[in-house]
C-alpha cells in the first residue's frame, strides 16, 4: 500500500508540474513599464484566441485608449494604431466574437484580472467577447455594506432571469391567452410564474453570493466586483502592477482616452 501511495503521489506531482510548464504566459511591453500576465487554461477559447491575435502582430503599437480610473484600462482597438489624437476610438474589431466562457466564482474581477471587452446586452445577448479587445481590471477595495448591496441586485438580477425562462416556456399559452383576451387566466398565470421564480431563485440564492475568496478579496485587494459573470475573465498579471497603476494614473481626456498616448507590444513568454 506504501509503495502504491508513493506512486500515485509522483504521477500527482508530474500532473501539477505539466500543468504549470503549459501555462501560457504574455508580455505587453509599454513606454510606462511592462506587464505579464498568464492566460488561464479554464477559458480555452480565450487564451488560444488571444495567442493567435498577438503571434499575428495585431497588438503591435496599438492604444490603451480607454482608461478609467479606480476601474479598469482597455485596450486591443485595431483603428487605434497610428490614431489621430482627436480619433474616437473602442469600435474597431476583426469581424468575430468569442464566445463567452464564464467560470465566476472561481475566474472573477479582482485587481489585476485580465477581462474580454464585448459589445453590449442589446445588441448582444449571448455576451460574445470582442476577438481582440480586452482590459485589465484597476477597481477599487468594496466595503462589506457595498458587498452586500450587490448581492441585493445579484439576486433580483436572477429573480428575473428565472422569471423570463419561465415565461419564454409558456409563451404559446400567453399567446393564446391574449389572442382571446382572457386578462384574468394571464394575471392567475402571471402570479404563479412570479411566485415559482421567487422560489427557484431562493433555491439558488448562493448563485448571487460573493464567495469567501472573492470577498476577501474585494474588501482588500479590490476590483470591480458588479462585473462578474457579465464579462469572461480570462487571465490576471503575474507582474506589473505597479504599471497598471500608472497607466490608470494618466491624465484622460473626456472619452476616457489617454491625452499622452500608450502604445502596447505583446508577446508570447511561454
Amino acid at each position: 500500500m506504501k509503495k502504491l501511495y508513493l506512486i500515485l503521489l509522483i504521477l500527482a506531482v508530474i500532473v501539477q508540474m505539466d500543468a504549470k510548464e503549459k501555462e501560457t504566459l504574455v508580455l505587453i511591453k509599454t513606454d510606462l513599464g511592462n506587464i505579464k500576465l498568464k492566460l488561464y487554461n479554464e477559458t480555452p477559447l480565450h487564451r488560444d484566441n488571444f495567442v493567435k491575435v498577438t503571434k499575428d502582430g495585431v497588438y503591435k503599437d496599438l492604444l490603451f485608449h480607454r482608461v478609467i480610473k479606480d476601474f479598469m484600462i482597455q485596450g486591443g482597438d485595431p483603428e487605434s494604431k497610428n490614431a489621430a489624437d482627436s480619433a474616437l476610438l473602442g469600435n474597431g474589431d476583426l469581424g468575430y466574437t468569442v464566445p463567452a466562457e464564464f467560470r465566476a466564482p472561481q475566474l472573477f474581477h479582482k485587481k489585476g484580472a485580465l477581462a474580454a471587452a464585448r459589445t453590449a446586452d442589446n445588441v448582444n445577448p449571448e455576451k460574445a467577447s470582442s476577438a481582440c479587445q480586452f482590459y485589465i481590471v484597476t477597481g477599487r477595495v468594496f466595503a462589506e455594506a457595498e458587498l452586500q448591496q450587490l448581492e441585493k441586485q445579484r439576486f433580483e438580477r436572477l429573480k428575473q432571469a428565472v422569471f423570463n425562462e419561465l415565461q419564454s416556456a409558456h409563451m404559446s399559452v400567453i399567446k393564446d391567452l391574449y389572442a382571446t383576451g382572457n386578462r384574468e387566466a394571464l394575471a392567475e398565470l402571471r402570479s404563479e410564474l412570479q411566485t415559482e421564480a421567487e422560489a427557484t431563485a431562493e433555491a439558488r440564492r448562493n448563485e448571487a453570493l460573493f464567495t469567501p475568496e472573492q470577498r476577501e478579496v474585494y474588501t482588500t485587494v479590490g476590483g470591480t466586483p458588479h462585473l462578474d459573470g457579465g464579462y469572461t475573465v480570462f487571465g490576471e498579471v503575474v507582474e506589473g502592477i505597479d504599471v497598471l497603476d500608472k497607466i490608470q494614473n494618466m491624465e484622460t481626456d473626456r472619452n476616457d482616452r489617454p491625452k499622452q498616448n500608450i502604445k502596447m507590444t505583446v508577446s508570447i513568454v511561454k
